[in-house]
């Protein structure tokens, strides 16, 4: 039987998803945008795609969710918690078929733990609005896990990246800068690897978990920023102390959380073998696959 993924909030992310499940077959995607042009875009490109944002309800939820198996959550929370659920959530659950719901949320609920190790029986205790946020719409969903019995996973991602979304891009725009905060570490995880955690639950619906989805190897920001200036046969920027650099609010925020956080309920459940196991394997497989397109497009 065909399956059917909707995906609120059809960003990055959602992107090499749908990608990857119509490249395997036997699926429809669908899926919500806040742009008409993008609507257009992802049409023609084979997604069913809807107008959706947290003032703006789906026109037609019974028709625009009709059949959908798999649901996967994308849309950025507010201050009342997530859109989806404030607006749909009594449309999802009266869904007959439903199988499995994913919502991606971030490591950042977890909070600031001064470097050290957090894993999927850490408290959550975020230090910041945006993890506080994903806090609340993670209680959310899961509250209809405990009340009906939704199929929800819970998705903790560190920072995504991949092509078009990386340091390379950074350093290129010239808009990367080598940051220096003693014994600060990011997280991050490629889109390939994501994309797979995913589809490994949706074969493997363990409802009401979560899982932590990042890389092996947590590093300092400016250490990613130097390879990606290696790759591309750059400079790299000289290396800042973290008091003397400028930085606007959102950025800033990225330096309240300071922890390492550990994959491996991610690789014992979801059977993930990650691709990319660290910031190096993944910033190279960017630069290849941006060389192979240029080379198709050139010929």
């Amino acid at each position: 039987m065909e399956k059917h993924l909707f995906c609120f909030g059809y960003g990055y992310s959602c992107d090499y998803l749908g990608h990857e499940l119509m490249q395997a077959g036997g699926w429809r995607i669908s899926g919500t945008t806040r742009d008409s042009d993008r609507r257009k875009e992802l049409r023609a490109r084979g997604v069913n795609a809807y107008l959706f944002d947290c003032d703006m309800p789906l026109a037609d939820p019974v028709n625009a969710l009709k059949d959908v198996t798999h649901v996967l959550i994308s849309t950025p929370p507010s201050n009342d918690g997530d859109p989806t659920f404030n607006l749909h959530a009594q449309d999802i659950l009266n869904l007959p078929k439903l199988e499995w719901v994913g919502y991606l949320s971030t490591t950042g609920a977890y909070g600031d733990r001064g470097g050290g190790w957090v894993d999927e029986n850490s408290e959550l205790r975020p230090t910041t609005k945006r993890g506080s946020r994903r806090m609340k719409v993670e209680k959310q969903w899961l509250s209809l896990y405990k009340s009906h019995g939704l199929p929800v996973h819970i998705f903790r991602s560190a920072g995504i990246y991949g092509p078009g979304r990386s340091a390379l891009d950074s350093v290129r725009s010239v808009i990367a800068r080598r940051i220096d905060k003693k014994g600060h570490y990011f997280n991050r995880i490629h889109v390939e690897d994501l994309t797979q955690s995913l589809i490994a639950s949706m074969l493997n619906v363990n409802a009401g978990e979560a899982y932590n989805i990042c890389d092996d190897l947590p590093v300092p920001s400016h250490e990613v920023i130097d390879y990606a200036c290696k790759l591309l046969d750059l400079e790299s920027p000289p290396l800042i102390p973290f008091d003397k650099v400028d930085l606007a609010p959102i950025h800033q925020s990225f330096y309240a959380d300071n922890k390492r956080v550990r994959n491996d309920k991610m690789k014992k459940e979801l059977g993930i073998t990650l691709k990319y196991e660290s910031y190096k394997q993944g910033l190279q497989a960017c630069l290849d696959a941006e060389n192979y397109n240029n080379s198709v497009l050139n010929h």
